[in-house]
């Protein structure tokens, strides 16, 4: 059976240890507020934590003593999952998109593309200028070059060479990053 549609990843589980499941003797303990209490014995912060309705929760294991919060583990779940998904607003991904040219076209097709290309460019994608040589095109491989300075000149105010033009094969290729607008309060 094949399904159609998206497929929609699952959030990785974040595993947490808490409480008996903590292996260390000593920790450092924090309260919820971040207050630091201290380095103190594993079962005292256990009863400190009952005697708040509070779990001991290991923050960081590579720490000498171990890192433990008081804080309840429903609430120190929903936290983490609010700081993942915050890291994942902000992370902008950057699309590759390609267009395809070739040695002898006429000028309203090379128009066309070169518009296609800084409308990628202006909205922040990577644009890879592909041009495929065929038959005796490749004799004439300056034609090819000729097409890629265009583009290139034509778009250097918002891009920049990422790769250069080169052949692989038959294949000439090049690629465009676009360039980070400065804004004004960001001037060094």
């Amino acid at each position: 059976m094949i399904r159609k549609g998206r497929v929609k990843r699952r959030e990785p589980r974040i595993r947490l240890v808490a409480n008996e499941k903590i292996r260390a003797t000593d920790v450092r303990a924090i309260a919820e507020d971040g207050a630091m209490i201290g380095t103190i014995s594993l079962s005292e912060a256990i009863q400190r934590a009952r005697e708040e309705d509070k779990d001991v929760v290991l923050v960081n294991e590579l720490a000498t003593p171990p890192i433990v919060k008081l804080i309840e583990l429903s609430k120190f779940k929903f936290q983490q999952q609010q700081k993942a998904a915050a890291g994942r607003k902000r992370a902008k991904t950057q699309e590759l998109k390609e267009v395809r040219f070739t040695p002898f076209m006429s000028d309203g097709d090379f128009e066309a593309r070169l518009k296609k290309v800084s409308t990628f460019l202006k909205r922040g994608d990577k644009v890879r200028l592909s041009l495929q040589y065929k038959g005796r095109q490749i004799t004439k491989q300056e034609f090819g070059q000729q097409v890629f300075a265009r583009v290139i000149e034509r778009t250097s105010e918002y891009s920049t060479v990422e790769l250069e033009p080169k052949m692989l094969g038959k294949k000439l290729i090049a690629q465009l990053l676009p360039v980070k607008k400065v804004k004004p309060n960001d001037k060094k």
